[in-house]
């Protein structure tokens, strides 16, 4: 089912965002965060989830896709936040269920710890932990992180980074083509930017129903190893490894991940 968006721009600190929106009848939004390094189209087979009554909106972010970041301006996580704060705004949206794939989960759990109010539900796809506690060689690796992004080959980083997201060879491609569009120095920029969201907060569960899907192929990080353990310490978080998936689930396996939403927001 082919879902119809208006492709439409606005401002905000210094950036002009792109982002694509579908009307719906009723006062139900649903707000759609990818991951680094990709754009919006990754959730283009979870849109079919959703009728004609909800508000869709998905959007390039800063730094990816079409919504460029000036040259010269960095990439900021706080300005990602305010970003999606003035999609609230330009909409009037009192609350939306949020749909975040990796960095997009970690931005749908920064409104969860700091704007509850703003939340509905969450469905955060392979995505690690903003409130975990890291284990030593899990510190050890994020402080040396940018050290060996810096020196390692571009081509094969992408090549690589392709090969962690994708089980399926059009999935793969999709990452590669969007990698291809931002350069080196932007990609270390944004997943550099990216540990600022890790705030260790052990206490925290969350006030809304959450979704959590893993891959069960995904090896990227600590995601895997975390989703069990944050399941079985947060009553309001469901758990479901998806089957033949790696890092980016919902492309690898879209129909198990739609039907999962699906009985999530209906149940």
């Amino acid at each position: 089912m082919e879902v119809k968006f208006q492709h439409l721009v606005f401002q905000n600190l210094n950036c002009e965002i792109h982002y694509w929106y579908r009307k719906g009848s009723e006062n139900k939004w649903v707000l759609f965060f990818h991951g680094a390094g990709v754009d919006h189209e990754m959730f283009e087979r979870q849109f079919e989830v959703f009728d004609n009554t909800y508000n869709l909106i998905a959007w390039d972010a800063r730094g990816h896709g079409m919504s460029k970041v000036e040259q010269g301006k960095k990439f900021e996580f706080k300005d990602m936040v305010s970003d999606s704060k003035k999609l609230y705004e330009i909409y009037s949206i009192n609350k939306a269920i949020l749909i975040g794939q990796s960095m997009g989960g970690n931005l749908a759990q920064h409104f969860a710890y700091y704007c509850p109010e703003l939340v509905e539900k969450l469905v955060l796809i392979d995505c690690t932990k903003n409130t975990g506690k890291l284990i030593g060689v899990e510190k050890c690796l994020l402080k040396g992180s940018k050290f060996i992004f810096k020196w390692y080959p571009w081509k094969a980083l992408i090549r690589q980074s392709a090969n962690g997201c994708g089980n399926k060879d059009s999935v793969r491609k999709y990452v590669m083509n969007c990698f291809n569009k931002i350069d080196k120095e932007r990609f270390i920029e944004i997943m550099m930017e990216l540990t600022g969201c890790l705030n260790e907060d052990e206490e925290f569960m969350f006030k809304q129903p959450v979704l959590l899907l893993c891959g069960s192929d995904d090896k990227l990080g600590n995601i895997k190893r975390i989703a069990e353990l944050w399941a079985r310490g947060d009553s309001n978080c469901t758990l479901h490894m998806i089957d033949n998936a790696a890092h980016n689930s919902n492309q690898d396996n879209p129909e198990m991940v739609n039907e999962l939403i699906y009985n999530f927001l209906n149940c």
